[in-house]
């Protein structure tokens, strides 16, 4: 069991999607495309959703943590950075480590 964070992207909708995990993370990608997780869902729009990062956590909460801080900054560039500045993962790790 590995806890994580991941954002996913849309190419159809060019939107990302950010969660947080503690089982098989390809098997969620997969139901989220398979619509498993209900109709009116965010990730319901589309069923292209492909793993853009992933974000490894100490244990589930912290990976809910994670989740958390980066919707809150309601921001693809801020998403986009977190991939294109790995030193932003660590700081992001540490600052919601507790």
């Amino acid at each position: 069991m590995e806890a994580c964070c991941y954002i996913l992207y849309s190419k159809q909708t060019g939107k990302y999607y950010t969660g947080a995990c503690h089982n098989n993370l390809s098997e969620r990608i997969k139901k989220h495309n398979l619509h498993e997780y209900g109709s009116h869902r965010y990730t319901a729009t589309t069923n292209d959703w492909e793993l853009y990062l992933k974000l490894p956590a100490i244990d589930y909460p912290h990976a809910i943590r994670l989740e958390r801080l980066i919707k809150s900054m309601k921001s693809s560039r801020y998403i986009e950075n977190l991939k294109k500045y790995p030193e932003l993962i660590q700081k992001i790790f540490n600052q919601t480590r507790n």
